[in-house]
């Protein structure tokens, strides 16, 4: 499918629900998969006055959930019109600590210039190039900073991922009225490590998440990274580095070396890299 009629499902969307009045019900908490239980908030870590990105945010819920509960300053972007307006129906365009926001996801990292502390999406990820989205959200994030995103892994019909890096067909549901049809990077755990390892991120957990139901063949990555700034390497002399210049890739010399415990850049990766190639990574 082209950008454009990526673009028109969403608006479609978005327009089903606002003809409808679909309101669906605030959240308790973070919702990673399509169905209740599994991780929550907790993922996200400390979110307490850290600057935060929704992306796809959709009709807000989780964004405002958020804020409420834990004190993040949310940015809440989607690139739907009429889901940017399903948000503004339900809450005030002054809802404390959340900034909603119509914009193409890209343009918007395109402008922004203040680093977000945390950047997350609940199933919209899969929705852009990653090719694309994510070098673009790489130097939008600080150095440490987290990225957590749930995307699909196996769908209802019992396909899994791809073993390229290319968007498939998937169905959006409309209700009992029937499918939308848009593309979807629909991949396999390794392809995504490699693809967040490319743009400097420090994968930190894969989790492929199986529904509670036990014909459902459906399951969901969520996946945690961090953001490790890229450093240039710093030519060859025999001088020691000067304050506040980088050193390596993650360990940032100011008046001193970070500790490995101070740097979440420099910490081991929590999922084994050959299990991952395998699939032997961890279900809930």
């Amino acid at each position: 499918m082209s950008d454009t009629a990526d673009r028109q499902v969403w608006k479609d969307f978005g327009r089903y629900h606002l003809d409808r009045g679909t309101n669906p019900p605030e959240p308790q908490r973070a919702n990673w998969t399509f169905w209740d239980g599994g991780p929550g908030d907790e993922v996200l870590g400390d979110l307490a006055g850290r600057r935060v990105l929704d992306i796809g945010s959709g009709t807000g819920r989780y964004a405002v959930h958020l804020a409420r509960a834990h004190g993040a300053v949310i940015d809440a972007v989607d690139g739907s019109p009429t889901q940017h307006q399903r948000a503004l129906d339900r809450y005030s365009k002054d809802e404390p600590g959340v900034r909603f926001i119509l914009a193409d996801i890209l343009e918007h990292l395109r402008q922004e210039t203040e680093p977000y502390d945390v950047a997350y999406a609940m199933h919209s990820f899969g929705f852009v190039d990653p090719h694309q989205l994510l070098p673009a959200l790489a130097p939008r994030i600080r150095p440490g900073g987290r990225l957590v995103f749930s995307v699909l892994h196996t769908n209802r019909d019992g396909l899994g991922p791809s073993s390229t890096v290319h968007p498939r067909p998937e169905g959006v549901r409309l209700g009992d009225d029937g499918m939308l049809t848009t593309s979807m990077w629909v991949l396999t755990p390794a392809l995504w490590e490699d693809l967040l390892v490319e743009a400097g991120f420090l994968v930190g957990d894969v989790a492929v998440l199986p529904s509670p139901v036990d014909d459902d063949p459906v399951l969901c990555q969520l996946i945690t990274a961090r953001w490790c700034a890229r450093v240039a390497s710093r030519p060859r002399t025999t001088a020691p580095p000067v304050a506040q210049t980088a050193l390596g890739v993650c360990v940032i010399v100011t008046a001193r070396v970070l500790s490995v415990h101070e740097n979440p850049c420099a910490q081991p990766q929590a999922v084994n890299a050959a299990a991952r190639r395998t699939g032997a990574v961890s279900s809930g």
